[in-house]
């Protein structure tokens, strides 16, 4: 699609027919009282968006999209998620690997993309192990080249979102020896359901199982699932996680504004009164959310122009994760504890969030790491004399 487009007409439009659909999505826009009906409610949400094709912008029509910006995209699902729609979990793996696929793996992407885009299918992504969180260079997942078309794959993943339910798996492995470290490194694409895989459910402190670990014993893969070159690996997961810093972080941004807007909802119907110190409380944490959307947004033009984004976005991770730990911290001060600890949907919905923001100083890079990298890659402090004197 080459043709100029108003942005804002288009927004128009997805807001007109997400309003005529909503006693049709009415359903999708309740708390899912388990992790299997969020799923459910997922794909639902993406197949609609999908077949009109609100989420197809910024794809290229080859994988199914219909081209243009994909920061239309990004307009899009921030309206979805204040209009209190769930951003489909579908989206959360798929922002994030899809665009290293189509830029590395074009012929893959034309051929797996478009079912993952309708929401047919979900992915997951295959980074962390035991022994190698936060230094991916470290890895031990082998892939080995057996020379005939194929791979044989052997190792453990864990904590892989979505890994117990995901039909394919964007997988980070060794195809060289662990002394070559990061220039040893294969992406391949992976079916989970190929003889071989194992997968065990990992339960979150809420007792939903939305992680898992997936372990692989001689599983075969072809040549033709490889995502850029053999030893390229480490390249394409870097460009993967600039969309993690991007995309990702966008829509995480976009939910944590939601929630915000709900808890002003439960408080402005409810009896309680606000202090002064709870309406300073919300007030951070509403610039808290204005900071990360600004810094978000710069970095997803930079995406958007085709253009390499470096250390500066551990400042995004930093704010995403303070803001989204802040957003949900007020709402547990703020509510009362009916609101909270009631056996209803809703108040485990409020639950389960706060459990699972805890982690979001952890997953996509550990906040002492980004503090790290600030230091020393943007602020060129000096580094930390360990040995003394």
């Amino acid at each position: 699609m080459t043709a100029a487009v108003d942005t804002g007409e288009i927004l128009d439009q997805f807001a007109f027919a997400l309003s005529a659909a909503s006693e049709e999505l009415a359903p999708l826009r309740a708390p899912a009282p388990d992790a299997a009906t969020e799923l459910a409610h997922s794909q639902a949400l993406m197949n609609w968006l999908y077949d009109g094709g609100w989420t197809r912008w910024g794809w290229p029509e080859e994988v199914g999209g219909v081209g243009g910006s994909p920061l239309i995209r990004c307009q899009i699902l921030e309206h979805l998620a204040l209009a209190g729609y769930h951003i489909p979990d579908h989206l959360l793996v798929l922002e994030v690997v899809g665009p290293a696929v189509v830029q590395h793996a074009p012929v893959l992407a034309a051929e797996y993309l478009p079912a993952a885009l309708r929401g047919d299918e979900l992915w997951s992504q295959g980074f962390s192990e035991p022994e190698a969180g936060s230094d991916l260079a470290a890895l031990r997942t082998k892939a080995v080249d057996r020379g005939d078309g194929t791979y044989l794959v052997n190792g453990q993943k864990i904590w892989t979102s979505y890994g117990a339910c995901a039909d394919r798996i964007v997988l980070l492995a060794r195809s060289g020896a662990l002394a070559d470290r990061h220039r040893g490194l294969v992406m391949l694409l992976v079916d989970l359901n190929a003889p071989g895989v194992e997968r065990r459910p990992i339960a979150l402190a809420s007792g939903r199982e939305e992680l898992a670990e997936v372990f692989f014993t001689d599983v075969v893969v072809g040549a033709d699932r490889l995502i850029g070159v053999d030893g390229g690996g480490w390249a394409v997961a870097m460009d993967l996680l600039q969309y993690e810093r991007g995309t990702y972080a966008w829509m995480r941004m976009a939910t944590a504004t939601a929630y915000l807007q709900q808890l002003l909802r439960i408080l402005a119907e409810g009896p309680r009164e606000t202090t002064p110190r709870s309406a300073a409380a919300i007030g951070r944490t509403y610039l808290n959310l204005a900071a990360l959307r600004a810094r978000t947004a710069s970095t997803l033009r930079q995406l958007a122009d085709h253009k390499t984004v470096g250390p500066e976005t551990s400042v995004d991770k930093l704010l995403l994760s303070t803001a989204e730990q802040d957003v949900l911290d007020t709402a547990m001060v703020q509510l009362d504890a009916e609101a909270l600890l009631s056996d209803s949907v809703t108040a485990a919905s409020w639950r389960d969030r706060w459990w699972y923001s805890r982690a979001a100083s952890i997953y996509g890079g550990a906040r002492e790491v980004q503090y790290s990298i600030v230091a020393d890659r943007i602020l060129k402090l000096p580094r930390e004399n360990t040995h003394g004197r």
